[in-house]
């Protein structure tokens, strides 16, 4: 294996090529839409800001491993806003928002190599913004939803394989799922499905090849470790706690109210979320701890993603403090079991994007946002939200999981996923980068 060029140098030299000499793009005057220079302005802010979130989460799930895997769970996040740019230009922003191909994905030669995107008219849903920041804004999205998936199989996965999955689930698992959910032509759009930011898209999508790739990979062969540096997990949280503003408040794609309500929510569900994860260790017999607070916190904020610009504040509250109980409970049951999901990627990701979904269909209401068609949520009278949040998180789901566990056995067959027992006790970070704190 050592001895074995890597492709992807050729791979990469063959688009550099593509890129200057076959698809010459020679864009047309521009300015001929009506763009919004504070609409703009907010939103190459919110794409900063998102982007932030995956180095915060590296630091997050970094802290939580062992010393010897610091650097190897930190590079797997950072490699993300790498690879998934490139893909994003060649073909990846067509997969996810081009021409629709039966409401599932787009047409890959849609926006191939970013093709008519910095002349072309506004997308439909951001028609305040050119349509390359709506195209940079969504990349971020694209970037981290691989990343979050690296805290379930840490410690334990071949570095070249992992870059091999990820391409292929940006491909099969979220590129469809945001096509489906973000385009106007989307199976879920039409179906009537809300998801203000995510919590479909990215975090049930990245909880629950989470939870495939832990069963996949199976147990580590030593699960027991203390975490290398509590302090990196509290810096990775405030991180990803002020670019979630961006991941939220920008997802209203302009600077008006909308934004505004979603960062207020945004705020109160995580501080809610934080206290009730203490909280309820502490009804348990437990001391409040920096961990759980910081588990706390970034599972509001995953809870709210989906609902973040369609309910009100209270609700919001609500929704933060539910979801940490319920993660917190699925978390002790994952202790319980053999499934070893090293950073509880799936209990904390996938089950509060899960409860985020329902309660956008308990709690939403459509006197907060008035871009898109919005029915009233169950506790205003209404089920059908409701109904139709569960149905998608049932279809999801499916989806979601037993995609994933193809694509893992594809990569496996390719290139072997698990690292021998010899580099997984002597850590990642020397067997697969040679490289040490």
């Amino acid at each position: 294996m050592a001895g074995k060029l890597s492709p992807i140098p050729f791979v990469l030299l063959i688009l550099v090529v593509i890129a200057t000499f076959i698809l010459p793009s020679v864009p047309s005057a521009m300015g001929a839409h009506e763009i919004s220079a504070a609409d703009t302005a907010w939103m190459l802010t919110s794409t900063a800001l998102v982007l932030i979130m995956t180095p915060g989460l590296a630091f997050f799930y970094g802290g939580m491993v062992s010393r010897k895997n610091v650097l190897s769970t930190m590079l797997q996040s950072f490699i993300c806003m790498a690879i998934v740019a490139v893909i994003w230009v060649v073909f990846g922003f067509s997969l996810a928002f081009g021409e629709s191909i039966g409401g599932f994905v787009g047409n890959p030669l849609t926006f191939f190599m970013m093709r008519g995107v910095i002349d072309g008219a506004p997308w439909p849903g951001a028609p305040t913004i050119p349509l390359l920041l709506f195209a940079m804004f969504q990349l971020k999205f694209a970037i981290i939803a691989p990343a979050l998936i690296t805290g379930a199989f840490a410690e334990r996965i071949r570095f070249t394989s992992y870059i091999l999955f990820i391409c292929l689930f940006f491909a099969f698992i979220y590129a469809p799922l945001a096509h489906a959910t973000w385009h106007p032509d989307g199976l879920l759009m039409r179906f009537g499905v809300l998801d203000f930011a995510g919590g479909t898209v990215v975090h049930m999508s990245a909880g629950w090849a989470a939870l495939a790739s832990a069963l996949f990979l199976k147990r580590r062969y030593d699960a027991n470790h203390n975490p290398a540096h509590i302090p990196y997990v509290m810096l990775g949280t405030g991180l990803l706690w002020f670019g979630w503003f961006g991941f939220n408040a920008g997802s209203a794609l302009g600077s008006g109210e909308l934004a505004v309500v979603a960062l207020a929510t945004t705020t109160t569900a995580s501080g809610a979320a934080a206290l009730a994860w203490i909280f309820f260790d502490a009804a348990r017999g437990k001391k409040p701890s920096a961990m759980g607070t910081c588990i706390g916190a970034v599972v509001g904020l995953v809870a709210i993603t989906p609902a973040a610009g369609f309910v009100t504040i209270p609700h919001s509250i609500a929704i933060g403090v539910i979801a940490a109980v319920i993660s917190n409970l699925v978390v002790e049951w994952r202790t319980r079991t053999t499934l070893d999901d090293t950073l509880d990627v799936f209990p904390c990701h996938g089950v509060g994007g899960m409860v985020g979904m329902v309660l956008t269909g308990v709690f939403a209401t459509n006197a907060i946002n008035p871009v898109v068609e919005v029915s009233n949520g169950l506790v205003y009278g209404e089920a059908k939200l409701f109904l139709v949040q569960s149905a998608a998180l049932v279809i999801v789901s499916i989806f979601a999981f037993f995609g994933s566990w193809i694509l893992l056995k594809i990569t496996d067959m390719i290139s072997p996923l698990r690292v021998t027992e010899q580099e997984e006790l002597a850590g990642l970070d020397i067997s697969q980068h040679d490289e040490s704190l």
